[in-house]
């Protein structure tokens, strides 16, 4: 029979320990294997998935861009629109306004001229406004210069 000797003995051990060790590292390998194959199909789906949405994405900014285009022209009309009426109401007053207000001067100095020549006339009665079934009296004025004469 044969001794074994001491360094025998350690290469043994040594050789065992290898074992387990490539094992250990086969085994991790593996494991690191399957995950790796499963990341790459994840990110397979997530592409074949995102691809599509990212083209409808695009399809909807353009949208937006076009609509956004669209309101830039409405609103830039309708300031346009605005800043017309404003001068057709600018010159329709410069035009109008002046000769109108001398007209309702002169027309109310003509009715006051004509209603001073009727004071000698007697009083007539006041004048009634009906609103929604009712009788409401004449103006204020009319009583108290009614009530300043008798």
């Amino acid at each position: 029979m044969h001794t074994v000797s001491g360094g025998e003995v350690a290469g043994i051990l040594v050789a065992v320990f290898w074992a387990i060790l490539v094992s250990f590292l086969a085994v991790a390998l593996a494991r690191l294997a399957q995950t790796l194959r499963a990341t790459t199909r994840l990110v397979a789906e997530v592409t074949d998935q995102a691809v599509p949405l990212l083209a409808d994405a695009s399809t909807a900014v353009r949208s937006a861009q076009t609509q956004i285009e669209r309101v830039d022209a409405i609103a830039s009309d309708v300031q346009e629109v605005t800043s017309n009426a404003s001068a057709l109401s600018t010159t329709v007053a410069s035009t109008f306004g002046g000769p109108l207000v001398k007209v309702a001067a002169f027309g109310y100095g003509v009715r006051r001229a004509v209603s001073g020549r009727k004071d000698d006339a007697p009083a007539k009665a006041p004048r009634r406004t009906v609103i929604v079934g009712r009788t409401v009296p004449g103006a204020r004025r009319e009583k108290r210069t009614r009530g300043k004469k008798d």
